[in-house]
């Protein structure tokens, strides 16, 4: 369900500031639907800035977006933090002018530059709930956990106060996606042998050079043991993988518009382990190989460690993925049927299917208590 007509509902107003990057942005509006799942008669209104994929995202989906100046924050604790509240000040403004004018009654934030303004200028108005989807928490999401009604979180041990672990909320088109019933579709769709093993290979939405390096250089691996393979590399890469007759087909695409048929058409993903990707794939319960990203703070092998740990994925640094370690761990996985039977059980098994529920209901009965 999407926003719909909102401007005749008399219900609660929910506010979702959570713009930026699509890891903000998609949990936000898993919460939205929810909400409207739960309360036909609410409002879901979006905070968002010109410059963030939300401008196209949220609409798209139904939902209306007020625009607030953005307020990019530090990674870490360092001079620019310094800076922060000149840069803040007429964004809690223009925040505050939008609560407002459409009758918020609760702010719901998921991090990132849009957030720390809408829970500025929410404090002590309205009843604000955090939500964040990764092992390491952000610097907004840190600041907004401090007066916040409610914390919610992705994994244990955020170091958030009074965090409530309820996953990443995730659209229903993933929650409900019936892999086997789409499988014949999805190969079809692809161009991929209807019977083989496949491996599904992505590494985020611009592809990944070690991924694609690596696992292109077994294609012939995997052809002598009769797996076919569907490939994202990515818009600005290339890749080009001679057939093997015969043998099922390795097929390469630059990007995957259809994530729900890519998810049924495969037995087994090998990709970066970012929060999003990580509740998407254990949630369809894929099998999975995580090749962490080699930079930042470390969050994706984080991400990753509940699934490692309850037996759906195994891990391999990015310096140790060489062609040689995905003809010894990947093609042998693929051809273990039971092996995977397994790894997909404890996968889906080790997510929270339920989150976008759970989050919508700690949103709202934080209205019912105010409202008290």
């Amino acid at each position: 369900m999407t926003g719909g007509s909102q401007a005749a509902r008399k219900g609660p107003c929910v506010v979702i500031a959570g713009g930026g990057t699509a890891g903000h942005i998609e949990p936000a509006l898993a919460l939205a639907d929810a909400v409207m799942r739960l309360r036909p008669d609410a409002r879901v209104v979006a905070l968002g800035t010109e410059r963030g994929l939300e401008k196209t995202i949220i609409p798209a989906r139904g939902y209306p977006l007020e625009f607030i100046p953005p307020v990019p924050m530090p990674r870490k604790p360092n001079v620019d933090l310094l800076k922060l509240p000149l840069k803040v000040r007429a964004a809690i403004k223009q925040t505050r002018e939008v609560l407002d004018r459409i009758g918020a009654d609760v702010v719901v934030g998921f991090g990132g530059y849009v957030a720390l303004p809408a829970y500025l200028a929410a404090r002590g108005r309205i009843p604000i709930i955090v939500h964040d989807s990764n092992a390491r928490v952000g610097l907004a999401n840190k600041v907004g956990a401090r007066f916040a009604d409610r914390v919610a979180v992705a994994v244990p041990d955020s170091g958030l106060p009074n965090a409530e672990v309820v996953g990443i909320p995730l659209r229903e088109s993933i929650i409900n996606l019936d892999r086997a019933a789409l499988r014949a579709q999805a190969r079809e769709f692809f161009g991929l042998d209807p019977h083989a093993p496949t491996l599904l290979v992505f590494g985020g939405s611009q592809g990944a050079r070690s991924i694609n390096n690596a696992v292109s250089g077994a294609a012939r691996a995997f052809a002598d043991a009769g797996i076919g393979v569907l490939h994202a590399h990515g818009p600005k890469n290339s890749l080009v993988v001679q057939e093997v007759p015969g043998a099922p087909r390795y097929v390469s695409v630059p990007y995957l518009e259809r994530m729900d048929l890519a998810y049924a058409a495969a037995d087994a993903a090998l990709c970066r382990c970012g929060a999003m990707t990580v509740a998407e794939v254990s949630a369809v319960g894929l099998p999975a190989v995580y090749v962490p990203l080699p930079i930042g703070n470390g969050e994706q092998a984080l991400n990753a460690e509940p699934v490692v740990k309850a037996g759906g994925a195994i891990m391999v640094p990015d310096s140790e993925l060489t062609t040689e370690a995905v003809t010894e761990l990947v093609v042998p996985m693929l051809a273990d049927r039971a092996r995977l039977a397994a790894m997909s059980a404890a996968a889906q098994g080790s997510g929270h299917r339920e989150a976008a529920d759970v989050l919508a209901r700690m949103v709202l009965d934080a209205i019912d208590k105010r409202s008290q």
